[in-house]
């Protein structure tokens, strides 16, 4: 799938905003990313504090919430860094952050930070020519669970049979590789938003994925000493699946009770069925939204300050108050990623939360 994962989201950027649904009024305010790159990766440290990556070696970082926003020095701007894909970036603070690459082979990588992005190293680079990494995250909650924050994985294309899966110790990026979860046969994870997955201790995830076997999450045990010997749990999920471009894009936690998986087929934008599915309790047990997202979507979050949930994509966002029961339209904007209150899409896009705007409970 990794031809599709390069040319992710290409094809439906040519629909235009009058294919559907328009709210009267978009929460999202539009900010100047002094870019045209395509960005996926952002991530919020306090909503003051941000970094975003995309397209072209583009890394960029806002320390006056999005007031501005300042383009990072290329990671290896002297060779081929101008052609790395920065799907993905974990940030701590307005100094210390690290992107990941996505792309076949060597094109797969991960860098550093510790000067506010005037410098990088080279952490990792993958060594697999078939391999291609999808989504590098690291855990920054509990979540109510018996874990411990920081710890983190990166998850690629399956190699072998399997996942290809490093687990991460820390902010110091101490990569082991592990045996990662068995994929069925056309099985794979998306690199459309860096949020296929959410972190539950060191080793343990869950996993969003897609394909020609369907939608499913596979839950990862726990690592003891960096091996485990029990096998990962896959359970099918309300979501449209079937081919390469349909399956589950991103998952998000609000706590051990409550998960939302949303996606589709990101070739039909504007297919609603099929986008988003919630569970209530139990991670076993995965139940369709009723009213869904009112197209495609490749990321989701929860927000703690607002106690709501959004989603985003191709065609637009959407919010829910019920915990993915039902979702209303926000705006028929073009996106890819989330990390509240920031949103980023194609050509350079970043806009910014506003609460105000928000449409009122149905």
């Amino acid at each position: 799938m990794q031809t599709i994962r390069l040319t992710l989201l290409l094809a439906v950027s040519t629909f235009t905003a009058a294919q559907s649904p328009a709210p009267a009024r978009s929460p999202w305010l539009m900010q100047d990313s002094g870019t045209t790159a395509g960005l996926r990766g952002i991530d919020s440290v306090d909503g003051t504090v941000a970094w975003a990556s995309g397209t072209g070696g583009t890394v960029l970082k806002t320390i006056d919430g999005g007031a501005h926003w300042t383009a990072c020095a290329v990671p290896d701007a002297a060779t081929d860094g101008a052609t790395l894909d920065f799907r993905g970036v974990q940030a701590w603070d307005a100094n210390t952050a690290i992107a990941m690459a996505s792309g076949p082979g060597e094109k797969s990588r991960l860098y550093k930070t510790i000067d506010g992005c005037k410098t990088w190293t080279l952490l990792e680079k993958n060594t697999e020519k078939d391999g291609f990494w999808d989504d590098f995250v690291f855990q920054r909650s509990d979540y109510g669970y018996l874990s411990l924050p920081d710890d983190g994985e990166l998850i690629g294309d399956p190699l072998h049979g399997r996942f290809d899966t490093h687990v991460g110790y820390k902010r110091n990026i101490q990569f082991l590789d592990t045996a990662g979860c068995e994929a069925r046969d056309g099985e794979a994870a998306f690199a459309a938003s860096n949020s296929s997955f959410v972190v539950l201790g060191f080793g343990r995830y869950i996993l969003g994925t897609g394909g020609k076997s369907g939608a499913r999450v596979l839950i990862a045990p726990k690592l003891n000493r960096g091996v485990s010997t029990v096998p990962c749990l896959g359970i099918d999920v309300p979501i449209i699946g079937g081919n390469e471009s349909s399956g589950v894009f991103s998952l998000a936690i609000r706590d051990v009770k409550h998960l939302i998986a949303v996606g589709g087929d990101y070739t039909k934008p504007y297919e609603s069925k099929g986008t988003a599915a919630h569970t209530d309790g139990d991670w076993h047990h995965w139940t369709a939204s009723t009213i869904p997202p009112h197209g495609f979507r490749s990321a989701v979050k929860w927000s703690e300050a607002l106690k709501l949930w959004i989603t985003a994509g191709t065609n637009g966002s959407d919010l829910s108050r019920d915990d993915g029961k039902t979702w209303q339209p926000l705006d028929d904007g073009n996106w890819n990623a989330l990390s509240l209150p920031f949103v980023v899409g194609p050509n350079g896009r970043i806009a910014k939360l506003d609460p105000a705007a928000l449409p009122p409970a149905q």
